[in-house]
């Protein structure tokens, strides 16, 4: 067996489901689940119907490349989206079954596990708290991950200046996911001047997750790697985005996590190879969601509803989460970053309790982070996916705000 399988940590919901062992929750409440990021909004019936009438497809070998009219769909979108010059279909995107499977495909293109010299394996720098497929790919490509902590007094970015220059000489990739899980916190276009000066001195790659990037909660849509590579100077030229490509799924953005559509995008030499590595892995986008993600792609009305719905949830929820927990809307993204120290509780048990009480599931911040530098930047607090309809959302903040009340050594927060 391939021994790196053994450097792998337990995913968060196994973790989960091993402290809710022997746990019966209060039955006279319905449960409740805030811990699995999976969009529970009604599927858009156009995207449906494109999928069931291009059934035909299923006949027919997919190309790895996909289609052109798909590629096309994603280069005109992020053209509208972010403002920036026409991308070649051909040579600058590139359709994936899912933003997963192609971020965890990146890294076994990209590490050369044979530049391991006297200091260390290659380096996959990655933020903490952070979504475990960085790690689990850094792993089993031969390198190991570095930790970036985020900061809550920069709310809850990464001071990426603060990493040692030791660290960026043995780095072969970044990921970077902004919006963040699970702070939602967003990268800023001056931490993006130091993250590509920093790769173009050191020679890596960043991998840009940007799979909540259409879920925001104010007027102003999230800055894109891509956009920003075009604001200072790096789309132009004869290496374009040179050393960044960006990922990014309809999943959240059109509600369609079942389908796993999403794309890789940016600099065209990166993304002949991860073709070329995508040929032999067999990842192949079928033609019958091929037609529904150029439908889903093509329309932005659905996507302005959608936010929408969160815009409504998270106006309506956090006030009242902010009763009893310390907690902010965040940037961008589905997700509440909870501190819950207030409870008097770890966020591993008050998770447990509050499952126990209430029949609500959330997911305690230390199984989505590492200790690092001293410590785990998650403990003491707990993720809530807003994902489900609204009053599901409201009727899990009311239970919470109970169970907070309900604690002994809990001291209510007074707002203004």
């Amino acid at each position: 067996m391939n021994p790196h399988l053994d450097l792998l940590h337990p995913y968060p919901f196994e973790k989960l489901r091993q402290l809710f062992a022997g746990v019966t929750p209060n039955p006279a409440f319905a449960p409740i689940s805030l811990g699995i990021g999976e969009p529970k909004h009604p599927t858009p019936a156009f995207i449906e119907r494109a999928l069931i009438h291009n059934v035909q497809g299923l006949a027919n070998y997919p190309s790895t490349l996909g289609g052109e009219p798909l590629r096309a769909a994603i280069a005109h979108w992020l053209e509208r989206r972010y403002g920036v010059p026409p991308l070649d279909a051909a040579s600058q995107v590139l359709p994936v079954n899912g933003s997963r499977e192609a971020l965890f495909g990146i890294a076994h293109c990209v590490i050369d596990p044979s530049a391991a010299s006297s200091a260390g394996k290659p380096l996959v720098v990655c933020p903490n708290p952070f979504y475990q497929i960085y790690e689990g790919a850094a792993y089993l490509a031969g390198a190991e991950p570095y930790f970036v902590n985020s900061e809550p007094a920069r709310n809850f970015a990464c001071d990426y200046a603060s990493v040692p220059p030791a660290v960026w000489q043995r780095t072969q990739l970044l990921y970077l996911c902004s919006p963040g899980n699970p702070t939602g916190a967003t990268v800023s276009l001056d931490d993006w001047k130091l993250l590509f000066e920093l790769a173009d001195r050191h020679d890596f790659l960043i991998a840009a997750d940007e799979c909540y990037s259409e879920i925001y909660h104010t007027s102003d849509a999230p800055l894109g790697a891509l956009e920003a590579a075009h604001r200072l100077g790096r789309a132009d030229g004869a290496h374009p985005y040179r050393r960044l490509v960006v990922f990014s799924s309809l999943s959240k953005r059109s509600n369609v996590p079942g389908m796993r559509s999403g794309f890789v995008a940016g600099d065209a030499a990166v993304l002949k190879k991860f073709l070329l590595y995508r040929t032999y892995s067999g990842g192949a986008m079928a033609p019958p969601v091929q037609a529904a993600s150029i439908a889903a792609w093509n329309d932005e009305e659905h996507v302005q509803e959608n936010r929408n719905k969160y815009r409504e949830k998270f106006h309506l929820v956090t006030p009242l989460l902010r009763q009893v927990l310390d907690v902010e809307l965040p940037d961008a993204g589905f997700y509440l970053w909870a501190d819950v120290r207030r409870s008097g509780l770890s966020d591993t048990e008050f998770a447990r309790r509050l499952y126990a009480d209430y029949n609500v599931t959330v997911l305690p911040g230390s199984y989505l982070a590492r200790d690092a530098h001293g410590v785990n930047p998650g403990q003491g607090r707990v993720r809530m996916a807003l994902v489900a309809e609204v009053d599901e959302g409201l009727e899990a903040a009311q239970r919470i705000v109970l169970f907070c009340n309900s604690l002994p050594s809990h001291s209510t927060i007074t707002t203004s």
